[in-house]
């Protein structure tokens, strides 16, 4: 998968994926704008070329108090948003070329106020979900969000998602309609945050046309 052409979706006029880039960006908006006063910290886990999160804090009134670490694999989109950073002229983003998955990679910005895992539940193993959803109280402050997202094809995970936050004591704040096409959800921590475990893994990503290909010739 080309996951620098795959933005590219995103560009089709009221398309899925541009109606779910919409969605996120409304809602990390809203998180923003309720978060408690002063500083804020913010993570984006697989955060592609930024535009979720960047788009939305280029022009919201706290762009200054907002740290920010987005960690993105493929240079070719961390350098858009490092583009994006510049336009912007965001002087509190970090963007960082590297593998997402390692918790290593969020040390000194956590716990954090807002936690983006967008663009991850679609492309991992179930079992690898509920590690990462294991690993949100490490990454979240209490009180602080996380937003998500992934799609609704059968077999649907978005319920499966809700009740593993749920069980790691995140409290559902919204959930688009099982109709709209797609799967985003914002959590609210309401827990005692962890320490981080340096040295683990969250998630191996593998790619939904690679998961899907398992899936079919596991039924086949």
């Amino acid at each position: 998968m080309d996951w620098y052409a795959w933005h590219d979706k995103y560009d089709v006029a009221d398309s899925l994926m541009a109606r779910r880039l919409r969605t996120v960006q409304s809602r990390t908006r809203a998180a923003l704008d309720d978060a408690p006063a002063g500083p804020l910290k913010v993570i984006s886990l697989c955060a592609g070329d930024g535009r979720d999160l960047l788009h939305v804090l280029s022009a919201h009134p706290r762009r200054h108090e907002v740290r920010v670490r987005l960690v993105e694999l493929d240079a070719r989109n961390t350098a858009a948003a490092l583009e994006t950073v510049r336009l912007a002229m965001l002087d509190q983003v970090e963007v960082v070329t590297g593998d997402a998955s390692l918790i290593d990679q969020y040390r000194g910005m956590c716990p954090a106020d807002l936690v983006l895992v967008c663009g991850v539940f679609g492309n991992i193993a179930d079992s690898d979900i509920e590690h990462t959803i294991g690993a949100c109280n490490q990454l979240c402050k209490t009180g602080g969000t996380v937003i998500w997202t992934r799609n609704r094809a059968a077999p649907d995970r978005v319920p499966m998602i809700c009740d593993r936050f749920s069980e790691q004591g995140f409290e559902l704040q919204w959930l688009s309609e099982p109709d709209a096409g797609f799967g985003v959800g914002v959590h609210r921590f309401t827990g005692t945050p962890r320490p981080l475990r340096t040295g683990t893994r969250l998630f191996e990503f593998v790619g939904y046309d690679v998961l899907r290909r398992r899936e079919s010739a596991q039924s086949g």
